[in-house]
């Protein structure tokens, strides 16, 4: 994680918009990403920490998460990214797990966007 995505982690948490226990899970899953080889930068991974850390913090403080439905073009997307969705469905069992906040349905659609997007980004493991 480079250092510009760890001052974006660290104004959030500063701020007050998210819990201490939201940046510290979504800094592990960052760098549990990074030591796979993915290139976790502000860049690559700016846009996936924000939504990351504002939907666990909304589940966790019982604010509704509004639902979307999964378009064609969505599901075309993830269909291409099969290790990206299970990737996002295991993030929201740790999430569940560790803060008792799994993501619902469309929110782990919209992870596994990100983590499509990220391993683009990255070298071929």
């Amino acid at each position: 994680m480079d250092d510009k995505l760890a001052l974006r982690i660290q104004l959030f948490r500063e701020s007050g918009q998210v819990r201490p226990e939201v940046a510290d899970f979504v800094t592990s899953e960052l760098r549990a990403l990074s030591s796979e080889g993915r290139t976790v930068t502000e860049d690559t991974a700016g846009m996936l920490t924000s939504h990351l850390m504002m939907a666990l913090t909304r589940l966790l403080d019982g604010e509704p998460i509004e639902q979307f439905l999964t378009d064609d073009q969505v599901a075309a997307e993830l269909a291409g990214h099969p290790d990206a969705v299970d990737r996002a469905h295991a993030i929201s069992a740790r999430a569940k797990r560790v803060l008792g906040a799994p993501l619902p349905e469309s929110e782990i659609n919209f992870l596994g966007m990100h983590l499509a997007v990220l391993a683009q980004h990255s070298p071929a493991s």
